[in-house]
């Protein structure tokens, strides 16, 4: 059975526990392995929404679509590409994503975000389905003209790796088969995103499989699953929205 996993402060006490409808049931222990139902239910509207796990990292992947690899005339990769976003990028739903210093085109990217559930070790792709929790939605914030700006060296952590570029959230849904599963961006209230999880280049147990094979994931941490195409520029004072039906919505303003 499906289950909407969030973490939350309530006054100054941070809690986790499940959604039902416009309340929150309110669970104690640890989220991943042996989380503890209270009688404790309460109304959404009443708490402050944190980011849905503490990971040690977040691993980004690109080029991981057929739609925007092909529109960018993009090599098929042999393995999965990915980078690694700074913790210091992670933001909680609801907060502002914040210019950076140096200026630049910010640009938004909605996407699937996995979420493991225990230590990953070189697990094979038959067991990778073990090892996941759930699904999150996430916002790969980039500054588009730093990437490539010096020919020697691409700057995908600096690009990707600004203060508040990585919000995640609201929720992490368990139980959902991500095949089934369609990432909307909207920008100001406009569909700039609508992309189905089925037409990755390699898919959830892959990425997992193969990830674990490079370093151990530790629960808590997500791997991106990348964008697809409708990646666009974002301008001060705007409302970005990654939605994902069974996941929910996770909303930021960009000042």
């Amino acid at each position: 059975m499906s289950k909407r996993w969030i973490r939350f402060k309530e006054s100054s006490t941070t809690r986790f526990g499940t959604l039902e409808g416009a309340h929150v049931r309110v669970f104690e222990g640890n989220m991943f392995s042996g989380a503890i139902p209270t009688d404790r239910v309460m109304p959404l509207a009443d708490v402050e929404l944190l980011m849905p796990v503490l990971p040690t990292k977040i691993i980004a992947l690109w080029n991981n679509f057929h739609a925007l690899g092909e529109k960018l005339k993009l090599p098929v990769p042999a393995e999965p590409l990915y980078l690694i976003k700074a913790p210091n990028s992670y933001l909680d739903p609801n907060r502002t994503i914040r210019q950076p210093a140096c200026g630049g085109k910010v640009v938004f990217e909605g996407e699937l975000g996995i979420v493991i559930g225990k230590t990953c070790k070189q697990i094979t792709e038959h067991h990778a389905s073990e090892y996941v929790f759930g699904y999150t939605c996430a916002n790969d914030v980039t500054v588009a003209d730093i990437l490539n700006r010096d020919a020697s060296f691409a700057q995908w952590v600096r690009a990707k790796g600004f203060d508040t570029f990585c919000p995640f959230g609201p929720a992490v849904a368990t139980g959902l088969d991500p095949a089934q599963l369609v990432v909307r961006t909207l920008l100001n209230g406009e569909v700039r995103q609508d992309y189905p999880i089925s037409d990755m280049r390699f898919s959830v147990a892959q990425l997992v499989s193969l990830i674990s094979q490079d370093m151990t994931l530790y629960a808590g941490d997500i791997i991106l699953c990348g964008t697809s195409v409708g990646v666009g520029s974002m301008k001060p004072g705007s409302a970005i929205e990654v939605e994902i039906a069974g996941i929910g919505k996770l909303s930021n303003r960009f000042e």
